[in-house]
């Protein structure tokens, strides 16, 4: 699983013109399921989203994870961080997980984080969705926690 976080003061993804999660101060993480992610994969992405230390302290160090500061969580697919660009001038989507295993690896995604972290918003897999985001900092990372060896 990928995952793209930013670090944010607010942030939120409206569908056909309606907010469909929304937060202030936290996380926007945008996420994509690669083939053979499975639910192990997603449950230790979100492990790290929640406890990456990207939060600064009161010394201004990167100290805090998403959960010490109470922050929000804004889950949002995007299956084209998986995309493969390392040839011609079109991307390849190959890597990515088949839509509905996608649909499913994001569906538990959001349900585990809801019941594990309360300030818990997503959009929707497979929808068209416009996104917008204050990025704090700018601080952004991109984490990856690989499919389980086949």
């Amino acid at each position: 699983m990928i995952g793209l976080l930013q670090r944010v003061s607010s942030a939120r993804v409206d569908i056909g013109g309606e907010t469909a999660g929304a937060i202030g101060s936290g996380l926007l993480a945008l996420v994509c399921a690669e083939r053979g992610d499975d639910e192990t994969s997603a449950g230790r992405l979100l492990e790290r989203l929640l406890n990456y230390r990207i939060f600064s302290d009161n010394l201004g160090k990167m100290n805090l994870s998403l959960r010490d500061v109470g922050g929000g969580l804004l889950l949002v697919p995007q299956f084209t961080l998986a995309a493969d660009t390392n040839s011609g001038n079109r991307p390849s989507f190959t890597p990515a997980a088949p839509p509905e295993q996608g649909r499913r690896l994001f569906d538990f995604l959001v349900a585990r984080a809801v019941a594990t972290h309360a300030a818990t918003a997503s959009g929707r897999f497979g929808a068209d969705m416009q996104v917008s985001l204050t990025n704090d900092g700018p601080v952004t990372f991109w984490l990856r926690v690989p499919p389980p060896a086949a």
